[in-house]
């Protein structure tokens, strides 16, 4: 019977061919579209754990967090330095982590902060910041890479860099040139924007813009006498929260948020990202029942295909049966046909988005800091693969039950 199948469907090429690029590109479209979906949420998920609360100027929760700890958008105005140190040494705060954002390297985003950036961060499960080389900043002009930086831009210890005013692409007009940086570390890899990510002092964020007013510089500034400066940093961009104690939490919070000295805004990481599901979660919808409808459309190409050639192999069926195959022996190859194909549509299918996310991933990266890779079926792909196995298994019920009901002679009898 398998022999006979594979010979018949030899013969039907071109037809058979179709029918399974039709299917392949239809589950493509849906395994793709919920392996973006659920890659995405994991890869922001994993970026940040083990801190409580991440604090900015008054912003909505989702720009914050954004702008804060994906590297996304601009922030929406400074914190003073004296409101940071203040609630730095609050009741319940165990540590915490100073941002300047604002400068950039060929792209990539340069981060002021300090050594509880090294002791402090956490990713994925509790996973601690480590060096696969050199150690952190401790010169005024010592700057530790993330691996993506390294890797990319082929930096290693001791190469000098030049970093570019402002958050711009590859290709900045206003450079620091006049302050060199040194490799001094390289970050193991972590599948977070650290990766993307070159970390300097917070000293180093003040030193670079002596000389500079409104984003041009006015002045040079003579490195020899670059101790003179009172490099205290003057603001910042946000500060992460680490507490003693997640039932000071709330407490904490509402401390921040009710801060008199100037408008803040203190977010839970998880809250923030949970709002941000719910604002994506009727376009993730729309497009999965989009993704679905092509995959009926697929089903019912191929459903189309089975029943047009039918007529065409009426005679095939019939010869067999003159040959000694029964109704059933005709039954179960028209339908074995048909689950074969969708069994094959689906592998093929699969495999066709894993090759798309593999391609696509370098640009994910690189725009959007999404970290989309291969694996093997789970959850709703895995379902859902099911799901067509048998909905184009049942799909050749139709075209093996026409020709069942096919009698002998019928198929015989010469039509003109």
């Amino acid at each position: 019977m398998l022999s006979l199948m594979l010979r018949s469907m030899r013969n039907r090429l071109t037809s058979v061919s179709l029918t399974l690029t039709v299917i392949a590109i239809s589950v493509a479209l849906f395994i793709g579209v919920e392996l973006v979906r659920t890659q995405a949420k994991q890869s922001f998920a994993n970026t940040i754990s083990g801190t409580d609360l991440v604090v900015g100027a008054r912003s909505g929760n989702i720009n914050l967090l954004l702008y804060s700890v994906f590297r996304l958008g601009n922030p929406t105005n400074n914190i003073g330095y004296d409101t940071y140190e203040r609630l730095s040494q609050s009741r319940g705060v165990a540590w915490t982590i100073p941002l300047a954002l604002g400068d950039s390297h060929r792209g990539y985003r340069v981060v002021g902060t300090n050594q509880d950036y090294f002791r402090h961060y956490q990713y994925g499960r509790q996973q601690s910041l480590t060096l696969a080389q050199g150690q952190p900043f401790n010169d005024l002009f010592d700057v530790v890479l993330g691996a993506e930086v390294a890797n990319k831009l082929g930096y290693r210890l001791g190469d000098h860099i030049v970093l570019s005013h402002g958050a711009g692409g590859s290709t900045s007009f206003s450079e620091h040139d006049d302050m060199p940086f040194s490799v001094t570390g390289i970050l193991a890899p972590t599948g977070t924007p650290v990766d993307r990510s070159l970390h300097v002092s917070l000293e180093a964020i003040e030193a670079i813009h002596l000389g500079w007013q409104g984003g041009t510089r006015t002045q040079g500034v003579d490195l020899a006498q670059i101790d003179q400066f009172d490099l205290t940093p003057k603001t910042l961009t946000a500060f992460l929260v680490g507490l003693e104690s997640k039932f000071q939490l709330l407490n904490v919070q509402r401390a921040i948020n009710t801060n008199k000295s100037e408008p803040l805004s203190a977010v839970l990481p998880g809250m923030a990202l949970a709002e941000l599901w719910t604002l994506l979660d009727q376009a993730e919808k729309a497009l999965a029942i989009v993704a679905a409808f092509v995959v009926a459309v697929g089903l019912t190409g191929m459903l189309t295909t089975l029943l047009a050639s039918l007529n065409e192999r009426r005679r095939e069926m019939a010869i067999l049966r003159a040959m000694g195959a029964g109704p059933r022996h005709v039954f179960l190859l028209l339908w074995s046909e048909a689950a074969l194909l969708a069994l094959l549509g689906t592998v093929l299918g699969y495999l066709l988005a894993q090759l798309t996310i593999v391609a696509l991933a370098p640009l994910a990266l690189a725009q959007y800091g999404l970290v989309l890779s291969m694996g093997l079926p789970t959850g709703s792909v895995a379902w859902m693969m099911v799901a067509v196995q048998i909905a184009g298994s049942l799909a050749g019920l139709v075209p093996a039950w026409r020709a069942y009901r096919h009698t002998l002679a019928d198929g015989l009898t010469q039509r003109l």
